[in-house]
């Protein structure tokens, strides 16, 4: 498996645990109104909209990175 592939896998599977997490607090704060506050649904969905995004971003960047070191893995098996 390669480093890019690595890269995918693991962003996805994270974003994944994210959005499950985002899901299950959001449906405890609107099982449970009186236990939250006003604002809530609010607060969670920029927490987690900022969470996952930050992480595809960075997850873009070490693909680049990723794509890179394969690319030089290549050319130096290219070289023996």
């Amino acid at each position: 498996m390669s480093k890019k592939e690595r890269v995918i896998l693991v962003t996805v599977i994270i974003e994944a645990a994210l959005a499950g997490l985002w899901w299950y607090l959001a449906s405890e704060g609107m099982a449970n109104p009186d236990h939250v506050t006003a604002d809530f649904q609010q607060v969670v969905g920029q927490t987690m909209g900022t969470a996952m995004g930050a992480l595809l971003g960075i997850g873009v960047m070490l693909f680049f990175v990723a794509a890179r070191n394969d690319r030089k893995t290549i050319e130096n098996k290219m070289r023996r």
